[in-house]
């Protein structure tokens, strides 16, 4: 058996590792488990230097893709929207329809960086954000960065709950 066959297959926290990379490269500040107005959680939420916003929804398996049905909440709340999967995750259900392959992009990624496989269009509405959408999400992102970081050096703190 080789060595690359004994490694244990990705995992999310694998795919953000990767993805988060990528983004950095870019030039967006990521983040993981970021909740957003609609009250749902983006895998990874992203802002550049624009304050353009970028969300990116995780599958590592195909049970999880096809039983998602809450990702279309997201375009609401992004500039841009990605699909990201493991190496080795089979693409062809990304050009589904349903899917919405002209509104999203898509990437790969390993524990180590990821690659865009299809990029992904800005304002995937076909609209920008509304100003006082844009203006809730950047606000709530900046303080949730700003808790955890806290938990870094006060982690009683940091375990304090924020709006």
């Amino acid at each position: 058996m080789t060595e690359l066959a004994s490694l244990p297959p990705l995992t999310a926290i694998d795919v953000v590792r990767g993805v988060s990379r990528l983004l950095l490269r870019w030039g967006v500040a990521p983040m993981a488990e970021v909740p957003i107005g609609c009250g749902r959680r983006a895998d990874i939420m992203g802002i550049d230097a624009a304050g353009r916003l970028t969300i990116i929804e995780i599958k590592v398996s195909l049970a999880d893709l096809r039983g998602d049905r809450k990702w279309p909440d997201y375009l609401a709340h992004c500039d841009r929207f990605y699909w990201a999967v493991p190496a080795g995750f089979g693409l062809s259900p990304f050009d589904s329809d349903d899917l919405a392959p002209d509104r999203t992009g898509l990437l790969i990624a390993d524990r180590f960086d990821a690659e865009e496989v299809r990029p992904a269009p800005w304002q995937p509405l076909g609209t920008p954000l509304a100003p006082a959408r844009r203006k809730a999400e950047t606000l709530a992102f900046a303080r949730r960065a700003a808790h955890r970081a806290l938990g870094f050096v006060d982690p009683e703190a940091g375990r304090m709950a924020i709006d």
